[in-house]
């Protein structure tokens, strides 16, 4: 029997748990081709939440919970949302293993890593730039041209060239630009930046910007500041927003009517990173084509708003390695792979307009809504609540959730 031969072009979080779900089965000879040159060339930004139903499901069947475990960070749930003002609109506490929201966050550096190393080295291909596919379905890359996959799954990113040969489709600027910097040894050199964190999340938002601060598990924090602004803000800025001062300035000029506490995580900030969020259109698909599919960023690529991107591309990598291996236990699996292919993306593409239909209300009401978020917090706490529910009692109890956080809120904000 042939073994189905697998090309993951990618070698991101989302590629590499692909990997490691068809790790030593039968019949299937899987290589991953990355890009980078090591995985240590390039820093991999802050920390994420996973879980329980997608992203954390996905590393039990891979086999990686308890590796998971030694790596997360319960206390990371800590939460604060407010406004330019810090007035706190929701305020949750750290947790721990027993008492987790079943979100715990691990930093992206360390979740690559976990990754890394639960496939064999010779599994990746590092240093493989992905230049284009041809119509014979041949990898031209940067070193030299692969070919005879039964399968190519594009896990390349929001600039996907495996895209390429589905569609034309681009990701489409969604408004919103910004910078993020970085405070290493935060305790140290912003004590105050570090207790507002708290060890896990700040979320501000008011007037079309927002500014987050976010522990990572080095002891640095991860800031970013978003403006609704247009594409070619860079340009016409009155500083140089390359430089760290320039990048300091640009921002707290626009910022000065925030709460000292949020200005300070750009105060303290380094190694600016000046970021365009883009996003594929809401409930976009591709014609089915066999022997090429995509997952991750690849497939739905949206803003980070509603901090569903990675668990989605995780669930991803699940669905496929459960209808890659349903075909390679059938009699015929080359045969039988295209039509377990097309319905494994038949169910993504339900999921990715769910997750993004979030997104973009979320991205809507924190930014585009006047008076956010005082506005629209209830909306999204509702909103957020119900995403993750399912089924008929779900539905039977929204009224009385709303009305419970309508009515909370009403109280807040007669207080506040």
């Amino acid at each position: 029997m042939s073994s189905i031969r697998i090309a993951i072009v990618g070698g991101g979080p989302v590629g590499l748990l692909l990997a490691r779900l068809l790790l030593n089965k039968p019949g299937l000879d899987v290589t991953v081709f990355e890009s980078d040159q090591s995985p240590n060339c390039r820093g991999q930004g802050g920390s994420l939440d996973l879980h329980e139903k997608t992203a954390i499901a996905a590393l039990k069947e891979a086999g990686l919970h308890e590796e998971f475990l030694k790596r997360a960070r319960f206390d990371g749930e800590a939460l604060v949302i407010c406004d330019k003002g810090f007035i706190k609109y929701v305020n949750l506490p750290g947790a721990g293993e027993n008492s987790s929201r079943g979100r715990p966050e691990i930093d992206r550096f360390s979740l690559r890593e976990m990754l890394l190393h639960s496939v064999p080295p010779g599994m990746i291909r590092w240093g493989w730039r992905l230049c284009s596919i041809d119509e014979q379905h041949n990898l031209i890359f940067d070193r030299g041209t692969e070919s005879g996959f039964n399968l190519i799954v594009g896990a390349d990113g929001a600039w996907s060239k495996t895209r390429k040969l589905l569609s034309s489709q681009r990701p489409a600027y969604s408004g919103i630009s910004g910078v993020t910097f970085n405070i290493p040894h935060a305790k140290e050199k912003a004590p105050e930046c570090y207790e507002t964190v708290n060890r896990g999340s700040v979320f501000a938002y008011s007037d079309g910007k927002a500014i987050t601060g976010q522990q990572v598990g080095d002891g640095s924090l991860n800031i970013s500041a978003w403006c609704v602004q247009g594409e070619d803000w860079k340009e016409n800025a009155a500083h140089d927003v390359s430089t760290v001062q320039g990048a300091r300035s640009q921002i707290l000029d626009t910022y000065q009517d925030w709460d000292s506490r949020l200005t300070d995580f750009v105060r303290h900030g380094e190694e600016p990173i000046t970021r365009s969020l883009y996003m594929l259109p809401v409930g976009w698909k591709w014609k089915h084509r066999p022997g090429v599919t995509l997952v991750g960023d690849s497939a739905h690529v949206m803003t980070p708003f509603a901090g569903e991107g990675v668990n989605l591309g995780m669930q991803d990598a699940l669905m496929l390695s459960r209808a890659i291996l349903k075909a390679s236990r059938s009699s015929n699996p080359i045969a039988d792979l295209p039509s377990e292919i097309e319905r494994f993306e038949d169910d993504l593409f339900m999921r990715a307009r769910k997750t993004a239909e979030l997104t973009r209300d979320m991205m809507q009401w924190w930014f585009f809504t006047e008076g956010s978020p005082r506005s629209v917090v209830e909306k999204v706490a509702v909103r957020m609540t119900m995403f993750h529910k399912s089924g008929l009692l779900a539905y039977a109890t929204l009224p009385f959730l709303t009305a419970c956080v309508y009515a909370y809120y009403l109280g807040f904000k007669w207080f506040h």
